[in-house]
């Protein structure tokens, strides 16, 4: 079993930055992505950026890239995204999320609870 929990979301201006956490616990399959999503309200559920913990593989978005950075400290057990120059189209729930070999490549097994963030003046 994996448990996660995010963290570091909140409201900022546009063009501002934020960086969000994703603590993990539990079993960690090394080789398997841990992904970040987000949706906004009224959206569907959108992937944002997704890495591999032993490797640091990393995938971002067409949307985000050169904006948002994922990183992982295997140390710590923790999967952050650094996010530069947001716009108000970021604005939604972002969550983390873990794959393992019961789901992947078809799904994400395991996800957060979601951090805010908002991008507004």
């Amino acid at each position: 079993q994996v448990q996660l929990v995010e963290s570091g979301g909140g409201l900022v201006q546009p063009g501002g930055s934020l960086r969000l956490s994703c603590a993990a616990s539990g079993s960690i399959f090394s080789t398997y992505p841990m992904g970040w999503f987000r949706q906004a309200p009224g959206k569907e559920r959108e992937f944002v950026a997704r890495i591999i913990w032993s490797s640091g593989s990393s995938v971002h978005a067409d949307s985000v890239k050169g904006r948002f950075t994922i990183s992982r400290d295997n140390a710590k057990k923790t999967v952050y995204l650094q996010m530069n120059s947001l716009k108000p189209d970021d604005t939604a729930v972002y969550y983390c999320a873990a794959a393992s070999p019961r789901g992947w490549p078809r799904t994400y097994d395991y996800w957060g609870q979601g951090t805010q963030v908002t991008v507004s003046s």
